[in-house]
């Protein structure tokens, strides 16, 4: 378990080195220059915002300099939010994309096991056909176009929720189902191809015969044998919500990290492209490290060998 832990960690610290050197060469090596935009009233104003943010050294000596300060843990200064840290920018921001991706994930992985058991349970009846046509669904319309949907129905004309904004907690509901719709549905669809075939297995069947409960049969054993696929997903789905977060926080105007990484595009803002690039990069590969090793708790028939999982 040490080695294969060992391997995990080293993998991370590997990837993150090589995206933040290439994020670094692409910021810099795209014709223009982020301060081009900037109203000074003269060159030498230019010169001097050059100096101060370093774009006046060679690029091997920016590149040395943003590598020591990104493993102290220094983001750099953001160029269009003046006298404002990356770090701090992030840390402001973060817990609205935080608290949408978490409800996320707890709906996705709630709600596609709720129907993808309903569906295995009531293989080829009414509820399975209505359970996959929701995931059918909850597939073919992405986000950019369910958010406005979801606002149209349920705010405009229902005025149940608020249009944009967090005024209330329950206006985290609209952008988690926008949020989620896809990953429910590719959960479902796991749960339910997995469950009706292990519902079919004969250890289902010897349970039966012992006279065990339909739901002990359920819970202890068909659900916990179908879950492998959708702890395989879990990585995935991380990084499809907090990739996904990006364009939801800008549809229902949640003050998260995606605002700032839009505008940091828009604006050409090297230090909080890079900061936030790298930021959404160590979280995908924490949520792949805890998938990884979630992968080997949830079956005991898994074993670690020589770093490698194996049966």
């Amino acid at each position: 378990m040490v080695a294969f832990v060992l391997r995990k960690v080293s993998f991370m610290v590997v990837t993150l080195f090589l995206l933040a050197s290439l994020t670094f060469v692409l910021m810099n090596v795209i014709p223009g220059s982020p301060l081009q935009s900037e109203k000074a009233t003269s060159e030498q104003v230019k010169k001097n915002l050059e100096a101060y943010y370093g774009l006046d050294k060679p690029m091997f000596e920016r590149y040395i300099n943003y590598m020591d300060n990104l493993i102290h843990g220094d983001l750099g200064v953001s160029m269009k939010k003046k006298y404002q840290t990356v770090e701090r920018m992030i840390s402001s921001s973060f817990g609205y994309s935080l608290r949408l991706g978490l409800a996320s994930i707890v709906t996705s992985v709630i709600g596609g096991c709720v129907l993808g058991i309903l569906a295995a349970l009531y293989h080829r009846r009414f509820l399975d056909h209505f359970s996959m046509t929701l995931a059918v669904i909850g597939l073919a319309v992405p986000s950019l176009i369910l958010g406005p949907l979801l606002q149209y129905i349920f705010a405009v004309k229902l005025g149940w929720f608020s249009v944009a904004g967090l005024k209330r907690p329950l206006d985290y509901i609209l952008p988690t189902i926008a949020l989620s719709a896809s990953s429910i549905a590719v959960i479902a669809r796991l749960i339910r191809s997995t469950m009706v075939e292990v519902l079919n297995g004969d250890f289902i069947k010897t349970a039966k015969a012992k006279g065990l409960a339909g739901h002990m049969i359920v819970w202890r054993h068909a659900l916990r044998n179908s879950m492998l696929p959708v702890v395989t997903y879990l990585g995935f789905m991380i990084a499809n919500v907090i990739t996904g977060s990006v364009v939801v926080e800008q549809i229902f105007a949640i003050p998260g990290l995606g605002k700032f990484f839009v505008s940091s595009i828009v604006d050409r803002d090297y230090p909080l492209i890079m900061g936030t690039t790298i930021f959404y990069a160590v979280i995908l590969l924490i949520g792949r490290f805890v998938a990884d090793i979630a992968y080997v708790l949830v079956d005991p028939r898994i074993r670690l060998k020589g770093g490698k999982a194996g049966a």
